[in-house]
């Protein structure tokens, strides 16, 4: 098991891919903390990974939630080796009529929300001594604007550079920052993606969701499984060599 005895922290793994990959971490031996704003559904997913998880409610928002996050994980298994960055939420609109409001609950949520968690972390990591690793989700928006997208793309681009900058910053204390960037994923959120596309394009429900699934080279959108591969070897020994990065899990959507 790559990952026995270290403990993982994964932000919004209550459902979609930070489930498959809390599930993942624990199958591979480490102790996880499943973090979520949605606490009864995290709940649920602890009970059943069983005595080495707990779940603990996130809002990452709010600083005060952010430290008891990592207060609790201390106390309950002591100490953080693995922080993933997965919570992040998704708006779309027009250029002439996106809001502030729209603005504002997209990056606080998607970037400051995962650089104070990750500052946050990263600090209990330098204090342990013995390095760690995190592992920032980012996205193929992150790599080129959409013109329906504007502000989630901005957010995500945001990620893949907090991710360099933060991987060059922590490094000299063995702390590996890296990141992955999905491309179109089937889970609960794309099901809000859908009907956003289908509002401001005039489709049919369903129908965006058939199209770019179509469009990837693979011939079809990713699952929440598709990421646990990508997620345990970042978090693992194997990765030691690896500082900056954003790995693109698409299937074939972006080549960089």
């Amino acid at each position: 098991m790559k990952l026995k005895g270290k403990v993982a922290i994964v932000t919004g793994s209550a459902r979609g891919i930070g489930e498959a990959i809390a599930r993942a971490y624990s199958a591979e031996g480490a102790s996880v903390v499943v973090a979520d704003i949605e606490i009864a559904k995290a709940r649920e997913l602890a009970s059943e990974l069983g005595a080495n998880a707990l779940a603990v409610q996130l809002d990452v928002r709010d600083s005060k939630s952010i430290s008891s996050l990592i207060s609790t994980t201390v106390s309950k298994f002591g100490g953080v080796d693995i922080l993933v960055n997965n919570a992040a939420v998704f708006d779309m609109g027009p250029i002439l009529e996106i809001s502030e409001a729209s603005f504002d609950k997209l990056f606080a949520v998607n970037v400051k929300g995962l650089f104070f968690t990750l500052q946050a972390a990263a600090a209990q990591m330098v204090k342990q001594g013995r390095g760690g690793k995190i592992i920032n989700m980012a996205s193929q928006a992150g790599r080129r604007g959409e013109a329906l997208v504007a502000f989630y793309c901005a957010t995500k681009a945001a990620v893949i550079s907090l991710t360099q900058s933060a991987g060059l910053g922590l490094i000299k204390d063995r702390i590996n920052v890296n990141g992955i960037a999905p491309g179109v994923v089937d889970t609960p959120m794309w099901d809000q993606v859908d009907a956003l596309f289908a509002k401001y394009e005039n489709l049919p429900l369903g129908e965006k969701k058939r199209q770019v699934g179509l469009a990837v080279p693979v011939g079809r959108m990713g699952v929440p499984d598709d990421y646990r591969g990508a997620a345990v070897f970042l978090a693992s020994s194997d990765a030691d060599y690896v500082v900056a990065q954003t790995l693109n899990v698409d299937g074939g959507n972006w080549m960089s």
